[in-house]
């Protein structure tokens, strides 16, 4: 004989629920480059020294540096040299919005470093956007104001879409001084010539 249950239906509703919930315990989430990691389970020591070795390989073997940044992230989260560099590989295979993901982690974890804000706004100028190249250009120089590499990037695209401003015959003072190479003085001796007739 069947003693009768109320509200059997409720019943086994709650019952397949504890079971879905019991069952999304039982396993821990697998860990991945971008998951929490805690203080413990990071390894900056590993990190930095797979970080080290991928730059190393970032011109002559892309995709094993690819690889070990992977692995230095997975040892430590917070290792914003890695990230940087990751986004740097991206960029160069034209993968425009994994490398802007890999500068902003950069950006936050090396708010003093001029290289990941430079870095993004490349990125965001080869997408095309160009307000937005230029805005991350100057918070670049706002970090590291004679950070010569940001201020060719920015004379550079200031003067390819006409928004030139005063701002850009100063940074083609300092270039035509000191850039990089004889190119990047005589080019900006050139622009600079041009601007003032």
């Amino acid at each position: 004989m069947m003693v009768p249950f109320p509200n059997r239906g409720l019943w086994i509703l709650r019952f397949l629920a504890s079971a879905v919930l019991l069952a999304g315990c039982s396993s821990p989430p697998s860990p991945g480059p971008y998951s929490p990691t805690s203080e413990v389970q990071r390894d900056s020591t590993k990190s930095d020294r797979l970080a080290t070795e991928a730059a190393e390989l970032l011109e002559s073997d892309p995709k094993r540096a690819e690889e070990l940044l992977r692995l230095a992230i997975n040892a430590d989260l917070y290792n914003g040299r890695a990230h940087n560099n990751l986004g740097t590989l991206h960029l160069a295979q034209g993968r425009l919005y994994e490398a802007a993901n890999e500068f902003e982690w950069a950006r936050k974890l090396m708010p003093g470093h001029p290289d990941p804000r430079l870095n993004l706004a490349l990125t965001l100028e080869k997408a095309g956007r160009i307000d937005d190249a230029i805005t991350t250009y100057t918070t670049a120089l706002e970090v590291y104001p004679e950070h010569i590499a940001t201020m060719q990037a920015l004379a550079r695209l200031q003067v390819r879409t006409a928004r030139v401003n005063d701002h850009t015959a100063q940074m083609l003072e300092v270039i035509a001084l000191r850039g990089e190479t004889p190119g990047w003085r005589d080019w900006a001796k050139l622009q600079r010539t041009q601007l003032s007739q």
